[in-house]
């Protein structure tokens, strides 16, 4: 699925695109699920987030 223009979301590893029985998407923050300090549905566009983690070289596509 193509980036949904989240900001740092969109090169984030704990993005996961969400979307809607109506055609909308979503991006959701995976990180929320472990530290509730992240909501869930970020505003966006993302510009800062002291979690952002960009994806390692060796690491596989995450799931969009």
């Amino acid at each position: 699925m193509a980036a949904v223009g989240n900001g740092l979301c969109d090169a984030c590893i704990h993005q996961q695109v969400v979307p809607s029985t109506r055609g909308s998407v979503f991006s959701l923050c995976r990180r929320s699920r472990e530290e509730p300090a992240y909501p869930r549905y970020p505003r966006v566009p993302v510009l800062r987030c002291p979690g952002f983690e960009p994806p390692s070289p060796a690491s596989p596509p995450s799931r969009r």
